[in-house]
């Protein structure tokens, strides 16, 4: 038996986390220890290579600042084999992208966006890298949520079903697999749940070996079989990377060996990249000048550990949003607010990366009825099993919510009970309200028959910093206005 060697390293949504975090003295992450990393890996190893499975951009105040160019110089020095688009890859717009993929020395692989007038590809929609005479054929398949980042640019279209998408992979295998094909690896960013599904779609004559995925930021002990095929994802950040070290059969034409784990990048792991450690400082350096002025103070640490739940922060900025406004109830999406844990000391910085999806915030008016509809559509099985949109309520809400029987068993605003007639006017960002009828469960149109939805404010960051710089030593509390039980 003839056996090749071949380790393949792989991120996802690294979402602009590139610098250490520091726990009782001790460092992890940061893009400088994942260069390190790779970097050391790649001199103690025969044949490896580097994938990154999507949302490279947003999260970080680096990042914004240039819209994205300092991304690419960072990971330009990182040097991925190969990279896909994410959904946040397109926050800054598509043509944005296409000029930010020139500025690239890696390659980026997409199947599946297309100019809708001629059918044609954004991106190349594979990669055969050969290595140690091996070739490994890589293919990129993106969420569907990146239609909800696109509204506007009704030129640019995308598979939205995870089926075509898989039809997608066929034809590209039909095409491109040949025989001196070795292996083939899905580089995805449509989410665990999507990921299953598409596995469960392939055809096992395409000889689809892998699937790299990301956007659920789902962190796994150990690789998910579904229809023969290994589905892994490491996280979220620069805090872990995944590792598989494969063995593969020359005369078999097949993988003899695979192992799958995550690597914490610690100090243990490896040393942090000194060029990396420069570029970052330079970056760090020019965005700390003009960003780390104080916008307020907290009472406390506020935490938003999970987005699934009612948290402190959601309270919080909900709560403020909602404060002296028009509207009932702000529904505050839960992926809006991105880290964990802020204060008490809030600099701009922290503000802007907390919320970096500034956008506009639309009011409507929905019935009681048509509320109650919202709402079990987004506490549908789904929420708990994958990534789906969920939100934060402004206080009043009252929602008690039993899994079991997917029935409300209470449904109320400023303590009494809504009623089917009732009408409420509801908040939302501009993301929600361009996938209203997805995110939501209810068709939009039915909505704009009870009112035309206006935009209250053309800034939802402008609310939130007045707010924290007209208020100080703020606080918020678990209050049980989002109760789900067993």
């Amino acid at each position: 038996m003839a056996v090749k060697k071949l380790t393949i390293l792989h991120s996802n949504d690294l979402h602009g986390d590139f610098l250490p975090k520091v726990t009782d003295g001790h460092e992890t992450g940061g893009l400088a220890r994942l260069a390190g990393y790779v970097k050391s890996v790649r001199s103690s190893e025969e044949n490896v290579i580097y994938a990154n499975a999507g949302d490279m951009f947003r999260g970080s105040i680096i990042d914004s600042e240039y819209l994205g160019l300092s991304t690419i110089d960072l990971m330009n020095h990182l040097a991925p084999d190969v990279t896909t688009v994410g959904n946040h890859e397109v926050d800054y717009g598509v043509a944005h992208l296409l000029f930010l993929e020139k500025c690239a020395r890696f390659p980026i692989i997409n199947a599946n966006l297309f100019v809708t007038l001629n059918n044609a590809r954004l991106f190349q929609p594979y990669l055969n890298i050969d290595i140690d005479g091996m070739r490994i054929l890589f293919i990129g398949i993106l969420t569907e949520e990146v239609i909800a980042s696109t509204k506007t640019e009704k030129v640019i279209g995308t598979f939205i079903d995870t089926e075509e998408a898989a039809k997608e992979v066929g034809i590209i295998c039909d095409n491109y697999r040949t025989k001196n094909t070795d292996m083939v690896v899905l580089l995805t960013h449509i989410g665990i749940e999507e990921d299953r599904v598409l596995a469960e779609c392939l055809n096992p004559d395409w000889g689809v070996d892998l699937i790299i995925g990301g956007h659920s930021h789902t962190q796994m002990d150990e690789p998910e079989i579904i229809n023969g095929i290994p589905i892994v994802q490491a996280g979220t950040g620069t805090g872990l990377i995944g590792r598989f070290d494969i063995e593969y059969d020359t005369e078999l034409h097949k993988i003899s060996s695979l192992n799958w784990r995550t690597v914490i990048l610690d100090e243990a792991a490896a040393e942090p990249d000194e060029i990396m450690s420069e570029l970052l400082n330079h970056y760090k350096g020019e965005t700390d000048a003009k960003y780390k002025r104080i916008v307020t103070s907290f009472a406390r640490k506020l935490t938003h550990p999970s987005r699934i739940q009612e948290t402190e922060m959601g309270n919080l900025y909900s709560d403020l949003i909602q404060w002296e406004s028009s509207f009932d109830i702000m529904m505050m999406g839960s992926g809006s607010i991105r880290k964990t844990e802020l204060g008490p000391i809030v600099d701009y910085q922290s503000m802007v990366e907390n919320t970096p999806y500034d956008d506009i915030l639309w009011m409507l008016k929905v019935t009681g009825a048509q509320f109650r509809r919202m709402i079990l559509h987004v506490l549908r099985d789904e929420a708990w099993e994958g990534h789906t949109e969920f939100y934060q309520y402004s206080k009043g809400v009252r929602i008690v919510y039993r899994k079991s029987t997917h029935a409300l068993e209470e449904f109320k605003l400023n303590g009494s009970d809504i009623t089917d007639d009732q009408e409420i006017l509801i908040a939302i960002q501009n993301y929600h309200y361009n996938s209203f009828d997805e995110f939501l469960g209810v068709p939009l149109e039915e909505v704009k028959a009870n009112m035309k939805p206006r935009v209250v404010a053309t800034s939802v960051n402008n609310l939130v910093e007045e707010y924290f710089s007209t208020n100080q030593g703020l606080d918020a509390h678990v209050e049980g206005r989002l109760v789900i039980l067993e």
